[in-house]
């Protein structure tokens, strides 16, 4: 057991935290790890029992923190992001999850042996999927727009409809099986319900017109932002256990699309907290459960439920509510695969195990072991096999990471062309169709619209590029991309030419103090880089061998030359910047703008050799 509560704490964000790292640097699943990691360090070595020694603060902060998340995930909830996607989403998240509620609960019933009561409420509870587990997963599979907006909504909407339906299936249960049936308690749950929608809505309502007419300060919106989202949650939870959920999603929406800029600035940082929060809940909740209930597992019986629900109920629901959509059979295949389940069925469900227990179901006490078992066994497969799936689906961006280049002149043409002669993805965007005629004359990927604009967002794939490129002849717009696209590509691939000039200039030196890291060092403005291509400079390729070592090729490489890039063999990028130190290795592939100095003396020997034939023949040719 660890000395204190304080010292608990710091573990659990510890154990998640390096649980979401580990997994980013070796390519795994985060959520297998993270459960894996509670599993170890609670019912396995019995380090620490959250459940147990936060005693009756435990169920508030998985309560607070579940609030938080959803609420985060549905504030990307945009109508706009479903254009095309309106009907399969609508259907998928009504009739899908109806048909996943009633065949769930049968299964529940025949193959696990639950009576009908308990079975629909845990029917109902089990339609979850939810962000908590399905962003995790999108972060780390390449999935094409399409099937990841899909798996994104249904996750957000569908979380408090699952908690919903098996509070009114239990609602319902209590009423059927009262001595004196009295209808007063469903009125109250649908009431609740509608009550919970319309304070969610009048909360996003309220916070967008106080950020809009300014009655709220910058520093102290996102704040206020958080206790509004407890406050909505708690509210309604408090009339009926449950409603909580709706509350926030639907507060979340409401901002979401009320196109509110101080909305926007929020959601990276709540996407931070988020993703603290999830690490957190996973370990607290996976290192609270019994040893009991992780050997209750491997009952056949829940093995069986397990397999039912993973490769019969899921796929059967999606394939029966996408009828007559534009989905393609590759599309079904996937989300009728995809549905890991997580924080929301496991907390929910100690809620309905409780209550379920005190009316009098005496199967309800192996709910928990019934949950964690189609927790646990979704997520390690689901985790594990989403990459490979889509791939196999041809749903998966393919291919070595690519590089997105705002602004089309003269340099970024050429190195257009020399990513793309490496085999590596690159995709040109301008506003200006005029300046696009030379890419496109050249074979070269482009896009045609503003990289800032609203519109761009939506059309643009940026999902098979890792690494953005801002060059355009106007450094505070190089700056603004940089900016603006730092959080989704990360610091470390978002790069920018140098502001710099020879003549100096004060406000440049203000624009290099934010955006991007600065390319090639910070030597080379756009400007030079064109005259330098106009002089006839060459973008030449030097592979480093055990041979040629990289220091080797630094001595001998011309002192004008400049350094671009670095390519592995497995195609990942790495450019020189000022702040990001690059030492290829062996096997690397060195790119660099270098004077044409092999190139002119290659003509030169082709002049003399072409001279000396010439004369030959003179000399050969009778007088």
């Amino acid at each position: 057991m660890v000395p204190s509560v304080l010292f608990e704490v710091m573990l659990i964000g510890l154990l998640g935290i390096g649980s979401q790292w580990l997994a980013w640097h070796y390519r795994m699943p985060a959520i297998v790890l993270m459960s894996i990691t509670g599993l170890l360090a609670g019912p396995v070595f019995g380090f620490i029992n959250p459940e147990e020694d936060f005693g009756d603060l435990y169920k508030p902060i998985i309560s607070v923190a579940v609030a938080i998340i959803l609420f985060e995930g549905s504030l990307n909830l945009s109508f706009k992001e479903i254009r095309g996607l309106g009907r399969p989403v609508f259907r998928i998240a009504t009739y899908g999850a109806f048909l996943a509620w009633i065949l769930g609960s049968l299964t529940a019933h025949y193959i696990a042996g639950l009576s009908w009561a308990v079975a629909f409420v845990i029917g109902g509870l089990f339609i979850v999927t939810g962000p908590t587990v399905i962003m995790p997963l999108l972060r780390q599979s390449k999935l094409k727009p399409r099937p990841a907006k899909i798996l994104k909504w249904e996750g957000i909407i569908v979380d408090p409809i699952g908690a919903l339906l098996a509070v009114f299936a239990f609602e319902i249960i209590a009423y059927l099986t009262a001595n004196e049936p009295n209808g007063a308690s469903l009125v109250l749950f649908f009431g609740a319900s509608i009550f919970a929608a319309i304070l969610g809505w009048a909360c996003g309502k309220g916070m967008g017109w106080m950020f809009e007419t300014g009655h709220i300060p910058e520093f102290l919106k996102s704040p206020a932002v958080f206790i509004v989202v407890i406050f909505c949650f708690t509210l309604a939870d408090e009339i009926m256990h449950e409603t909580g959920l709706l509350a926030v999603t639907a507060m979340g929406m409401t901002l979401a699309n009320m196109g509110i800029s101080s909305v926007e600035d929020m959601r990276h940082f709540k996407e931070n907290i988020s993703i603290l929060l999830i690490s957190a809940i996973f370990i607290m909740l996976t290192a609270s459960l019994q040893v009991e209930t992780l050997l209750q597992i491997f009952d056949p019986n829940i093995i069986g439920y397990v397999v039912l629900m993973m490769f019969v109920v899921r796929p059967l629901s999606i394939f029966l509510s996408t009828i007559k959509t534009d989905l393609s059979l590759n599309e079904k295949i996937l989300l009728g695969w995809i549905a890991p389940r997580g924080i929301v069925a496991l907390t929910v469900s100690g809620y309905f195990a409780t209550i379920l227990s005190e009316a009098g179901y005496e199967d309800a006490s192996i709910i928990t072991t019934l949950t964690f078992g189609l927790v646990f066994f979704t997520v390690v497969a689901h985790g594990f096999s989403i990459g490979w799936f889509a791939e196999k689906l041809h749903l998966s961006v393919e291919g070595k990471p690519g590089t997105l280049i705002v602004g089309s002149n003269t340099f970024t043409i050429e190195l257009a062309k020399s990513l793309k002669k490496a085999k590596a993805p690159v995709l040109l965007v301008d506003s200006s169709w005029e300046r696009l005629r030379k890419a496109r004359e050249a074979g070269i990927p482009f896009y045609h619209g503003e990289m800032l604009s609203e519109q761009t967002e939506y059309h643009l794939d940026t999902v098979p590029y890792e690494y953005l490129v801002a060059a355009t002849e106007y450094h505070s717009y190089n700056a603004l991309v940089c900016t603006t696209f730092m959080p989704e590509y990360g610091r470390t691939n978002v790069f920018k030419v140098s502001p710099y000039h020879d003549i100096g200039n004060t406000m440049d030196d203000i624009v290099d103090k934010i955006g991007g890291r600065i390319l090639f060092g910070g030597k080379a403005s756009l400007e030079t880089l064109n005259d330098k291509i106009r002089d006839g400079f060459v973008f030449r390729q030097t592979n480093i061998s055990s041979r040629y070592p990289y220091k080797q090729y630094l001595e001998e490489k011309d002192e004008n030359a400049i350094l671009l890039y670095s390519i592995k063999p497995s195609g990942q990028v790495k450019y020189f910047s000022e702040e990001m130190k690059v030492n290829p290795e062996p096997g690397d592939t060195v790119v660099s703008l270098t004077p044409p100095v092999k190139e002119n003396r290659r003509i030169q020997e082709r002049l003399e050799n072409q001279r000396t034939t010439t004369t030959n023949q003179k000399d050969a040719d009778p007088q």
